[in-house]
């Protein structure tokens, strides 16, 4: 299934394209954004990496049909992307997300999970999400604990900054739907 354009109460979440990778160069190389993100993320970050990335990486994985991405964008500001989210089929690394720190603390990547979640669920039909991250990056913690997320392992990994313990959190469609008809 391709990626379909979502929308939230304040985010229109377009499906990622190669005419978004300068904007993404622009923004992405601050260590407030990457230093939770996984090792395998170039640091410091190349002059093409944003371009190395939707080209080499989500684009491909998109065509095959085993990752979903998406630029965030505020619905007052539809031009500026202040982020990405995306879905991947692969073993216990289901959802990623980065957000640039102007706007984190202010319910936009709630909102966006809230969209790919429904997403992963309904539309791709999935038993359950699954999302690593390090144990440190207490907003995501926070995140996923405030969505109905269950955390089901600890283990080290490597990150951008360094090795740190990494929390694998969890929720089902059946534990989703319950608290998504409680809304």
């Amino acid at each position: 299934m391709p990626t379909p354009p979502l929308e939230t109460e304040r985010l229109l979440l377009k499906p990622l394209t190669p005419e978004d990778a300068p904007q993404i160069q622009r923004i992405f190389p601050r260590w407030e954004i990457v230093r939770y993100l996984v090792a395998s993320v170039p640091w410091p970050y190349p002059d093409n990496g944003a371009q190395h990335y939707v080209e080499n990486v989500a684009l491909p994985a998109s065509k095959e049909g085993k990752g979903w991405f998406w630029t965030l964008r505020r619905k007052a500001e539809p031009q500026e992307v202040i982020g990405v989210i995306c879905l991947m089929d692969t073993p216990d690394n289901n959802r990623g997300f980065w957000l640039v720190p102007e706007y984190q603390g202010q319910g936009y990547m709630t909102e966006a999970c809230q969209a790919v979640t429904r997403f992963w669920f309904t539309d791709l039909d999935r038993e359950v999400l699954r999302a690593p991250k390090a144990a440190i990056n207490s907003r995501s913690r926070s995140l996923s604990e405030r969505s109905g997320m269950r955390l089901v392992r600890v283990e080290k990994g490597q990150y951008v900054s360094g090795e740190l313990d990494t929390e694998l959190w969890e929720i089902t469609r059946e534990e989703w739907r319950r608290i998504a008809s409680q809304l």
